[in-house]
């Protein structure tokens, strides 16, 4: 939920997010298949809240990163966990109108990769207001979350990440896996695998692999490493 390529192939796209998360969280439910309001949804569980950073459909896959364009500050109380809202999106029929009409009134800023019928959104929730803004499917694209990097550093992530696709003209899975792993392991604050004082730290890497629109959800779970 914190650090999430899209990079597209031949065949389709790959999708892969880093969760950052404090060690003390209860470790989440590996993926498993749930049927919401009739809808099959794939995603690994957070426990505490039931809600997910990252669920695919037969068609559709959703992503979350806490935070939207810059960092909030953090009030005592929120009504619904960002999770869940991940999961409505998910089990909708038409996405972008529940985005349109979802109430999003207390619930904590974020930012929502949108992966659906072949096109490619950023979803976006500041407290004050919504933004929806349609990507291109055929270039690469990274996020950085606002409440855990600075803008200074979203930005030399960036650049790690265009130098990575410069030099892995078509990545494979593996290939984007390790960029997401092992990036500036040397840098425990900022790598793409944070460890910041054995408290907070990337805790594992999810993988959306679309295949000739067939997705297949990968997971490293690195919670004990």
């Amino acid at each position: 939920m914190c650090t999430v390529t899209f990079i597209p192939t031949n065949q389709g796209c790959i999708i892969t997010s880093n969760r950052d998360e404090k060690i003390s969280r209860e470790k989440a439910i590996s993926p498993q298949e749930y049927e919401i309001d009739g809808k099959k949804i794939t995603f690994p569980k957070d426990p505490k809240a039931g809600g997910t950073w990252i669920a695919h459909t037969n068609n559709k896959i959703v992503v979350l990163l806490n935070g939207a364009k810059e960092k909030h500050l953090v009030k005592p109380f929120y009504r619904k966990s960002r999770g869940l809202i991940v999961l409505e999106i998910a089990s909708e029929n038409d996405s972008l109108e529940c985005w349109k009409n979802i109430d999003l009134t207390e619930i904590e800023p974020f930012t929502m990769v949108l992966f659906e019928n072949n096109k490619l959104y950023q979803l976006q929730w500041n407290e004050i207001e919504k933004s929806l803004e349609e990507l291109s499917s055929t270039e690469h694209h990274i996020w950085s979350s606002s409440t855990l990097y600075s803008s200074e550093i979203r930005t030399e992530r960036a650049k790690w990440f265009a130098d990575f696709s410069l030099k892995n003209e078509n990545p494979s899975a593996n290939d984007i896996l390790n960029f997401h792993q092992f990036t500036k392991s040397e840098n425990k604050e900022f790598g793409l695998q944070i460890n910041r004082d054995n408290k907070l730290k990337t805790i594992s890497i999810t993988q959306c692999i679309v295949i000739n629109s067939k997705i297949e959800m990968v997971y490293l779970d690195l919670y004990n490493q």
